[in-house]
């Protein structure tokens, strides 16, 4: 399978070991870039999966960010139009959104969450790992109704001490309330992804969603 023409972005495609079009859109954290993730297609060994690693638009000291911790709103709709327009050009080149998966990591989460609620076609999924939600309060008339057909996986850590469980908790109840289908899991970890519980766990789910058996 042929590399995505992308603008808009820096990145990354990460080909899978064997043909397909099952494609994970990988959106890193506060800070980070792209090359925090370049483990991530050996860690989870999943035989045709592609990776698309993105650096998020904004600088922030060495790295990278999705949005301003201080003014979030403009940089979350501004990397929200990104990824529509990341989403398009996908779509436009042969890659069926069903195909699609977005995975991030704390901003990146944040983000996957805010696309996810807002996409008007069916997804792969949406796994969001450490991050919390935005603009909650807006749900009633931003939220698409193919959010509560979606398939949703998202964790936190119970020792993060950079995004607290609880108000994570309590958005991911808040999102079930209003019907989106998120499976939540909790783990004894602080601000970062564990390989020995949580890691296992994704990548089981990032299978079953694709119909594939793990390496």
């Amino acid at each position: 399978m042929d590399a995505p023409n992308i603008s808009g972005f820096d990145c990354e495609f990460i080909q899978a070991t064997q043909p397909s079009r099952h494609l994970v859109i990988v959106l890193h954290g506060l800070g980070d870039s792209l090359e925090g993730f370049l483990m991530l297609p050996q860690v989870l060994a999943l035989p045709g999966v592609n990776y698309l690693l993105l650096n998020a638009p904004f600088d922030y000291f060495m790295g990278f960010a999705w949005y301003d911790l201080e003014d979030p709103e403009p940089g979350i709709l501004d990397s929200r139009e990104r990824l529509r327009g990341l989403m398009s050009e996908l779509t436009s080149q042969g890659w069926p959104s069903e195909n699609l998966m977005l995975f991030g990591f704390s901003q990146g989460c944040l983000m996957s969450i805010d696309l996810g609620l807002r996409y008007d076609r069916p997804l792969a999924g949406i796994v969001g790992i450490s991050g919390y939600a935005a603009f909650l309060d807006r749900l009633e008339t931003e939220m698409h109704p193919q959010a509560r057909k979606q398939h949703w996986l998202i964790t936190h850590g119970d020792q993060d001490e950079l995004l607290p469980l609880a108000r994570s908790r309590s958005q991911m109840q808040q999102l079930q309330a209003a019907g989106v289908p998120i499976e939540w899991h909790e783990f004894n970890k602080g601000h970062t992804l564990d390989p020995e519980r949580e890691l296992p766990l994704i990548r089981q789910w990032i299978a079953g969603r694709f119909g594939i058996t793990p390496a």
